[in-house]
């Protein structure tokens, strides 16, 4: 099996480090922790299981986890977040890879996103394909301030499975919402993205209709109901803070 590093950028994850490092540690030799400068023992309890840990105050996700790769000894690397863990079947996958002679730059896994210690199988958290193990010679991650992906051509899907402790209640999610949909307006702003009064409520409505009715979330009840209105939620402010932006700011971050 080909020699596979480990990322991870963290920030205060106390809760997830050492479940996600020994999850790492499953199907690699060299685990590297971008840490942001915690104020908790994040930092110890990663080097304590073997990890190098790279202090570095918060640069945006993608710049973050771009830093870490020079640090990552091998070129293939497995990015996790920190609550974030490896299922048995992508363990096993990984495993069986030959990524000496492949013909693809990225993988990306299946996530299955959990909320109240549930799989939530409907709206747009499954499948959720993410790109999480590349040849880091080829392709690096986005610079986005948020919602940073792997640029690749050459990209596969497998069927195998990340398991997402993606938020731990409502507040969490909505707290997260306000982070994101800033970090889009100040990632968009200098592209000169320009909005009208019609995108914010259109792109909410879109994503409402699309994670309810298109991707089943009528059929998971109150939780499908509430992550489909906070998707939209989370669609409407994103192009809310840009317009302010562009009206307010003179189109500056």
């Amino acid at each position: 099996m080909t020699k596979i590093s480990g990322l991870v950028i963290t920030y205060n994850e106390t809760q997830h480090i050492r479940a996600c490092i020994e999850s790492l540690l499953q199907v690699c030799d060299d685990v590297v922790v971008v840490d942001s400068l915690s104020s908790d023992d994040t930092a110890a309890r990663a080097t304590a299981m073997g990890a190098t840990v790279i202090p570095q105050a918060f640069l945006g996700y993608g710049p973050q986890k771009n830093h870490g790769l020079a640090f990552c000894k091998h070129a293939w690397v497995l990015s996790l977040d920190a609550d974030e863990r490896l299922d048995a079947d992508a363990i096993a996958e990984i495993q069986r890879l030959d990524l000496v002679n492949s013909q693809y730059d990225t993988y990306a896994f299946r996530r299955k996103n959990l909320f109240h210690d549930k799989w939530i199988r409907c709206t747009t958290w499954y499948p959720d394909h993410v790109r999480r193990l590349f040849n880091r010679e080829k392709v690096r991650f986005s610079e986005a301030q948020c919602h940073e992906k792997v640029e690749s051509a050459a990209h596969t899907e497998l069927d195998s499975h990340i398991i997402h402790y993606s938020f731990s209640d409502y507040h969490d999610m909505l707290h997260k919402l306000n982070k994101y949909s800033t970090q889009y307006a100040e990632d968009n702003i200098g592209k000169k993205k320009r909005v009208s009064v019609w995108s914010p409520p259109l792109h909410g409505l879109f994503a409402f209709l699309k994670n309810y009715f298109i991707k089943g979330g009528m059929l998971c009840g109150f939780d499908g109901f509430n992550i489909s209105l906070l998707n939209a939620l989370g669609s409407y402010f994103k192009y809310a803070k840009l317009l302010e932006k562009q009206r307010y700011t003179g189109g500056k971050p």
